[in-house]
Parts: structure tokens; sequence; C-alpha cells
């Protein structure tokens, strides 16, 4: 029983991760554009609050964790914000290739994020790693008294706050899409940007703001693997980067819709992490473990490419630049 929780815990550690990626891919994506840009995004999150709150508390003598936490969050989003209105601008004002700028986007934030990391170690001493313990401590706060409650307590309580803002967030997104005005416009733009313009909705602004909220939320991905899950510390691991491109995975693997991203983002932790409590594994079967997640995706996208169901489908202007004179 003790390996099932621990499997669990460690599923729902590192879906969460995923879980931010998928739900502001899933905005950008629904606005008819492909950001291949997550890790990149997910990196600048992480390395800006990271290096925002060790600002902050090495120049202050009693840090708030409240205020700790607040900046790690604006600065995140802010940051990566920013990656986003930088691949909006070149995909849909310059009308560049969005595989390529995603593409592009991901080697630059990764490239910025390990430079600054490195550099944030130096600064911590040339034997040392950077930290930021006030910070990290507030995100691992647990709900205590939920959280000794037994088993019960370890599955579902034995969490920082971000877990439960990772689905907060998908259901705020799935309620906003599928049941508000705007969500339907946004949907509208994504599905056929002509019908939109004509309709009197503007297209250039409801991209830009999906893009650009959508990578903000992405970015708190890179927080939340920052601050929780290596505990405020910065690693040039390559990590984050293969978090994002299962993030990008698991938007097909739940359809386009924020609501599955919950319970997907857990299977592919559950799928991940499953070679560690399975005995007798060799290396090269671990490996294979590890690419469980991308299988079921594959999978879940010829199965739904096979039933041709248009609910489980892709924006129809998915990737494509809309030129607005050619309506």
């Amino acid at each position: 029983m003790q390996g099932f929780v621990t499997l669990i815990q460690a599923a729902v550690f590192f879906g969460t991760v995923i879980m931010f990626g998928c739900i502001g891919e899933i905005i950008a994506e629904k606005a008819g554009n492909l950001n291949l840009g997550v890790p990149g995004i997910m990196y600048l999150g992480g390395i800006a609050s990271l290096a925002a709150v060790f600002i902050y508390e090495g120049s202050t003598e009693n840090p708030s964790k409240a205020v700790c936490v607040l900046i790690a969050l604006v600065s995140a989003f802010c940051a990566s914000a920013l990656g986003g209105l930088i691949y909006a601008f070149l995909t849909i004002t310059l009308r560049a290739n969005q595989n390529v700028t995603g593409l592009t986007l991901t080697i630059f934030g990764s490239g910025v994020a390990n430079f600054f990391g490195g550099s944030l170690n130096t600064l911590a001493g040339r034997f040392e790693q950077i930290a930021v313990p006030v910070t990290s401590s507030a995100f691992r706060t647990t709900i205590t008294p939920l959280a000794d409650l037994g088993i019960v307590g370890k599955l579902f309580f034995s969490y920082g706050f971000m877990v439960y803002l990772a689905i907060l967030c998908a259901i705020i997104v799935h309620r906003f899409l599928m049941h508000t005005r705007a969500g339907l416009n946004l949907r509208t733009v994504g599905e056929n940007p002509q019908a939109a313009d004509a309709a009197g909705i503007n297209v250039t602004k409801n991209k830009y703001l999906a893009i650009c909220i959508g990578a903000g939320i992405s970015g708190f991905g890179g927080v939340y693997y920052v601050m929780d899950y290596i505990k405020g510390t910065w690693a040039n691991d390559g990590s984050i980067e293969k978090l994002g491109w299962l993030a990008v995975a698991l938007v097909i693997f739940a359809t386009w819709k924020s609501i599955n991203a919950i319970w997907g983002a857990y299977l592919f932790g559950i799928l991940y992490w499953m070679y560690m409590y399975i005995p007798g594994l060799t290396r090269s079967s671990q490996e294979i473990f590890k690419m469980l997640p991308y299988v079921v995706t594959i999978i879940v996208l010829v199965v739904s490419s096979m039933k041709n169901s248009r609910e489980k489908q892709p924006p129809a202007s998915l990737g494509l630049a809309y030129f607005r004179e050619e309506r």
C-alpha cells in the first residue's frame, strides 16, 4: 500500500507541472495557434520566479512567505507572457511559420534560463547551489490538519497549493471556453477566422490575448517545478524541456479539453514513474516505461482520427496564418 501511495504522490507532483503547460497551450491552440514553444516558456517562468525571489530573499532580513509567493507567481507570469508576446508578434503580425517560431522559442527560453540559472549558482558560491528556502517552503506547505488523515490525507491533501491551483485553472478554462460568449468567440477564431472576422470579432486581439495568457499559465508549470518539485534550486539537466514536450502531448491526449487534462496529467505521471515500483527491470526496460505517455498519446490520436469525431479533432485553422485580405 505504501508503494501505491508513493506512486500516486509522484504522479501528482509530475502531473501538476505538465498540467499547467497543457492548459496554457489549449488556450493558444483554441485560438488557432500551434505554439511549440511551451518548454521554453516554462523555462522562462521557472528562472524568472527563481531570480526574483532570490533577490528578494537576499535583500530582506525576514522575508514574508506571502510576498515570496506573490513575487514568484507575478514574475513568472510576466516573463512567460512576454515569451508568448514575442511568439504572437512573429506569427500573427509578421505571419512567420508557427512550427519554426515555436521551436525557436523553446531553444531561446532554455538557453536564457540555463544561462541565468548558471549565473545565479555562481552568485550563490563556487561550491554551492542557489536556494530560496523561504519561498520553496511556502510553495510546499500542505493543508496540515487534512494531510494527517492517514492514507486519504496522503493521497489528496499532502501537496502544496499549486496542485489545487492547477485543477482550478483547468476547470475555469473549460467553463470559459465552453460556457461564455468570449470563449465562443475564441473558439470561432480558431475554427474559422474568416467567419469570425465577418461577424465582427477582432481576430488579432483574440489571438494575442489567448497566446499571452496561455503562455503565462504555462509558465506556472516552470514555477511549480523549480519551487516545489526540486525545492527552490536550479538544475541544468533539461528536465523542464522534457516535461514541456509532455505538456504538448497531453493537449492531444486531452482532445483539446482542459478538464481532461486533470486526469490525463496524473495518468501520464503514473505511466512515467511506474517503472520505479516494478522490481527486476533492466535499464532499457525503464526507458520503455518513460515512453508510455507518448505511446498512449499516439494511440489516442489514431483512434480519434479513425472515429472522425469533430469534437476530438484540433481547431480547423490550427497552425495556419490568417490573411485578412484573402477573406
